[in-house]
């Protein structure tokens, strides 16, 4: 408890120091640390990047091996695996109806990164917003002092105003970083979600679908 008490203190006092607008940023901030932690348990759920098994399925499919091919699908723990195991069991070659079940998945596991977008690209302008907000009051102090004019009370006024442009910068760039590693996983996603449904359905694939007793065209 009090190991938490010191670590909250610096906090406590950033926080007065910058007023209203820093306590804003740092919710944001916790806000923002909540959704990534969400967003990291989702995606170890669904089994993003975890594609072995899901690979070897379609390329024991590519090499006329169905067998192998449905084994692998029935072991693969990923988020694909429904919609392969669906085209592996289609005479359809349009794609079409694949990659739309394949989207609502993506769409599912990208909920959240406008609100992590929003916070990158918002929280440098709140923090910008707060220290124009201190250069005011700060300017306002210099006024109020007249002719008796300290250095101090200018100089004071605006590191404390230039305060939330850092808090604000603090909880932008983190943000920016994280949702671009999101969505670097989600593009890599669409890759292999592409790649496994046009294997498939490539003719050799599409003839052998109906009939696996069928001698693969290329064989």
């Amino acid at each position: 408890m009090i190991f938490l008490s010191h670590l909250l203190e610096p906090l406590r006092q950033i926080a007065e120091i910058g007023g209203p607008v820093v306590v804003i940023l740092m919710g944001v901030g916790v806000l923002t640390l909540a959704v990534t932690l969400y967003k990291t348990w989702q995606f170890w759920q669904a089994g993003v990047g975890r594609h072995v098994a899901l690979r070897n399925a379609v390329t024991a499919w590519d090499q006329g091996d169905r067998a192998t091919a449905r084994h692998a699908i029935d072991r693969s723990t990923s988020y694909l695996a429904p919609v392969v195991d669906m085209v592996m069991s289609t005479s359809e070659s349009d794609g079409a109806r694949f990659h739309a079940d394949a989207e609502v998945r993506f769409a599912k596991l990208e909920r959240g990164f406008r609100l992590l977008d929003s916070v990158a690209q918002l929280a440098p302008l709140l923090g910008l917003f707060g220290t124009v907000l201190g250069m005011i009051e700060a300017f306002q102090s210099l006024q109020d002092a007249g002719a008796q004019v300290d250095p101090s009370i200018l100089a004071g006024g605006i590191w404390v105003a230039l305060l939330t442009t850092a808090v604000g910068l603090v909880v932008a760039m983190p943000t920016a970083l994280i949702l671009s590693w999101f969505e670097s996983r989600m593009e890599a996603e669409r890759v292999i979600a592409d790649q496994a449904i046009m294997t498939i359905l490539q003719p050799n694939g599409t003839a052998t679908a109906a009939a696996p007793d069928m001698v693969p065209a290329h064989a």
